[in-house]
């Protein structure tokens, strides 16, 4: 190849010194890193707000981040507050009966449903920035807190530590929440994606239903285990003691919910009637036990429930050492839950009415709720998408509708809880399989399935690791399988070959375009992501296998030797210092077959620490070029120059060259 060198020296003088590719300026080293901490964990740039503002302005700015209702209160309307009291009124209707249920799911007095359903929706009003998220009790939750306590301590022999224990663990997850919204963490909650909660929930939901047979059948003792195999043992070894009363009153209700769903989904207008249903399902349901005296039969009842407001419960957390991891775990686990669930809940809505919620304020508010309600007898709390559906649809203006919520609970708790006295266990839990048969999404399960394979073999996981084993095995295995993936991509880049397409000066991957033409003598590759250390060795034996593919085929087809190899960095955003090693190698590897390497684009980062390492003298900065267009240019000008032969016989090379 001869003076090939010194061609090229000429030919990015006079063809291509005008797009010579720059090398950022210097950067002091805390800049820099200061920087990067802000793209890391201030990406939405929070304080932006608070630049070039006088001190009271600044005052009023954070107490109004800090306090959403600061901002929004002075503009509230009379006609904001009619539709917000249409909504929490309607809302209260379902969260009273679910209050209830979920409570019994969590194996917890049924009046902590209640009390959960009070002071937590006042905090989330005061310090959430979503219009449309209704708090309170969640099902998933609920089943999660039984099931995880429940491993420590039995509920039949030590109620009272178990609640206990249950506000601790709520105690722990609020602190876990609120620490991931200050110190900006909230990207953590990103590793359970879409496919994981949609496997999940589902999972779960399936785990719940099947739960619930202990109530519908008036079964007295049931498996505290939760896999579907155990539940299904417990079910049919006690045929004996299988009530038919309470199954044709279960059943009779659980038809009742689900038409009255079905009706509301074709009739949006008609909204009400599904949010009614679990209330007068109780209404109906105790009017029938206590006209019947069914309780006489074999029909158990909540029985009674204290009258008055949430009592203090600071003293009750429990921090002995022998269950603090427990309570602990519990909490992690189910704020993780919590926040996922609540945070995509919000977003959904968010979008319908275009505003924006903030995450990490969502992640606050969440756990300030959650330490406010572990300190006043309520336990986990979050944002289920059932009651904040009715919220939304009831037609809600802002968060106001979560304290008229808090208002009926408080009516009901101080003068209505002994009308429940007589509410029979079975509808409790025909309103928690109508709740729950909502979240088993079996068409986005079908929608994975034809979009992405991974993603359902992650959503699968979830579900068959939560039915078939337990909770706490499927969302490990889920989201195992969910980092599996990411660091796949990390380890695994995609490497393409580019090729022409035809009168343009695109160059895109051959396998996409059919019609894009591989450039004599040259093989294009693009690298599709940043170059560290856990991909540089894969990427360096991949770069190599192309090579020798592409050299066979060019002895089979007996075209034009290959001279250059051209490593389109477009996509390339970032390199360590093994990717610089890679690179040196490669580039030794490619000398040593006597062909040339030349870099095409590569981005401020990766050109910074190239030239920090001494990379680009050994390479030549004359094999840096802006542009592939720009790089098979210059290959094929030192192609026609070394080797003049190919001027009479390669037209079609020559036309690559114009194509710059």
């Amino acid at each position: 190849m001869g003076n090939a060198d010194d061609h090229m020296n000429s030919y990015n003088l006079d063809a291509a010194a005008s797009h010579r590719v720059a090398i950022p300026p210097p950067q002091p080293f805390i800049k820099s890193l200061k920087n990067t901490l802000k793209e890391t964990f201030f990406p939405d740039d929070p304080l932006r707000q608070f630049k070039n503002q006088p001190p009271r302005r600044k005052l009023l700015l954070g107490l109004q981040y800090v306090f959403p209702i600061v901002q929004w209160g002075p503009q509230y309307t009379w006609q904001f507050l009619k539709a917000d009291l249409i909504a929490g009124i309607t809302i209260a209707s379902l969260a009273i009966p679910q209050g209830i249920s979920y409570a019994k799911l969590a194996n917890l007095p049924p009046i902590l449903g209640l009390y959960s359903s009070f002071v937590p929706p006042l905090v989330y009003a005061v310090m959430g920035s979503s219009r449309d998220l209704a708090v309170g009790t969640v099902a998933v939750g609920s089943l999660l807190t039984a099931s995880m306590l429940g491993k420590v301590v039995n509920v039949v022999e030590n109620p009272e530590l178990y609640l206990h224990l249950a506000f601790t663990a709520t105690f722990f997850a609020g602190v876990f929440e609120a620490s991931l919204g200050i110190f900006r963490l909230g990207f953590i909650v990103d590793f359970l994606s879409h496919a994981t909660i949609v496997g999940f929930m589902g999972g779960a939901a399936t785990v719940v239903c099947l739960q619930q047979l202990k109530g519908i059948l008036g079964l007295k003792h049931f498996t505290h285990e939760t896999d579907v195999i155990s539940v299904l043992r417990s079910v049919f070894s006690q045929t004996h003691q299988w009530r038919w009363e309470s199954a044709v009153l279960g059943c009779v209700f659980l038809f009742y919910l689900l038409i009255s769903r079905f009706f509301s989904k074709k009739k949006p207008n008609l909204f009400w009637v599904s949010a009614m249903a679990p209330l007068t399902s109780v209404i109906l349901a105790s009017l029938v036990v206590y006209l019947t005296h069914a309780e006489d039969h074999g029909v158990q009842v909540i029985g009674e429930l204290k009258k008055g407001i949430n009592p203090a419960s600071i003293m009750d957390l429990n921090f002995d050492s022998r269950y603090l991891p427990t309570a602990i775990k519990t909490g992690i686990v189910t704020g993780v839950i919590a926040l996922a669930e609540g945070i995509a809940v919000g977003r959904s809505f968010a979008m319908f009415k275009n505003y924006h919620i903030d995450g990490n304020k969502e992640m606050i508010a969440f756990g300030m709720m959650n330490i406010a309600g572990s300190c006043t007898y309520c336990y986990l709390t979050a944002g289920p998408f059932s009651r904040s559906a009715v919220n939304f649809n009831a037609g809600c203006k802002t968060a106001v509708s979560n304290i008229v919520m808090a208002i009926a609970v408080m009516i009901t708790l101080l003068f209505l809880t002994p009308l429940f006295h007589y509410t029979p266990l079975v509808v409790l839990s025909s309103i928690i399989v109508a709740a729950m048969l909502g979240l088993i999404d079996y068409e986005e399960a079908i929608h994975l399935w034809h979009v992405d394979k991974f993603d359902f073999l992650v959503c699968m996981s979830a579900y068959i690791g939560v039915v078939f084993a337990n909770i706490e095995i499927g969302l490990v295995m889920a989201i195992g399988l969910s980092v599996v993936r990411v660091l796949l991509f990390v380890a695994r880049p995609k490497t393409l070959v580019l090729g022409n397409i035809p009168d343009s000066k695109v160059y895109r991957n051959v396998d996409q375009y059919q019609n894009a033409q591989s450039v004599p003598g040259i093989l294009i590759l693009e690298i599709d992501a940043p170059i560290y250390f856990a991909n540089s060795n894969y990427l360096r034996e991949r770069i190599s296998r192309w090579i020798d593919d592409e050299e066979d085929r060019i002895k089979s087809t007996a075209e034009i030797e290959l001279q250059c190899i051209i490593l389109d960095m477009s996509a390339v955003g970032n390199i360590d210092t093994s990717g610089i090693s890679m690179l040196d190698e490669v580039k030794k590897t490619v000398d040593r077959r006597g062909l040339k390497l030349g870099l095409a684009n590569p981005g401020g980062e990766v050109m910074k620490k190239l030239n920090k390492s001494k990379f680009l003298e050994t390479m030549g900065e004359e094999w840096i070029f802006l542009t592939v267009g720009e790089a098979v240019g210059a290959c094929n000008y030192m192609l026609h120059t070394t080797n003049p032969k190919l001027d009479s016989n390669s037209d079609l090379s020559l036309k690559y060259s114009h194509n710059v």
